[in-house]
């Protein structure tokens, strides 16, 4: 897809109102730190539209970008960040839930795990709970600039592996340094939003 525009155009905090419209909107989940906003900046060609922190836990809210006013990026608050407390942590899961529960327009749920490791124990409760929701979570294995090519389909295996996921489930390689893996994540979204139109 060519970006035309892109811009951050609602951020809904744990009390805030879904807002309501017909645009097709597609999610992404991830563990603090993994590159989410990277990831999110890279789709949409800008620099530092979706923030990036130092500082793990930052992503507080759920964040909707609207895309050539066609679609919807929805970024949802990380996740497995010890220092937040358990009260909050929860409060942050059911905005999440009600968010999984009430959008009509959610097309798919991209998950993003590190490539470099076995998905831990909160990435493998994630990925249940969101087939739990009624999504099968499509996977974004980020960093793929810290591996040898040689060593990628290794690591790959170890996701699916690791997370027991379904054999057909889509393992993106994705590296936000090289771009490297942005065309495909982009040939599947334009599918998706293509079959809804049709």
């Amino acid at each position: 897809m060519i970006i035309k525009n892109a811009e951050l155009e609602t951020v809904c905090g744990i009390t805030s109102r879904l807002p309501e419209h017909m645009l097709p909107e597609v999610a992404f989940a991830g563990k603090s730190n993994v590159g989410k906003s990277s990831l999110i900046n890279a789709l949409m060609n800008r620099k530092s539209l979706a923030r990036t922190s130092s500082q793990p836990g930052k992503t507080q809210t759920i964040n909707y970008y609207k895309i050539n006013n066609e679609m919807y990026f929805v970024d949802l608050p990380g996740y497995g960040y010890t220092k937040i407390a358990v009260s909050e942590k929860r409060k942050w899961g059911e905005m999440v839930e009600r968010y999984l529960h009430r959008s009509r327009q959610l097309k798919a749920v991209f998950l993003l795990l590190d490539i470099r490791h076995d998905p831990s124990e909160n990435d493998r409760m994630m990925y249940e709970w969101i087939l739990h929701q009624g999504y099968e979570p499509v996977i974004i294995a980020t960093k793929l600039d810290k591996l040898k090519r040689s060593q990628v389909p290794k690591h790959v295996k170890a996701i699916r592996l690791g997370l027991k996921g379904k054999s057909g489930t889509e393992i993106f390689p994705f590296s936000a340094l090289s771009k490297q893996g942005r065309e495909e994540i982009w040939a599947y979204i334009d599918a998706l939003v293509k079959h809804d139109e049709a």
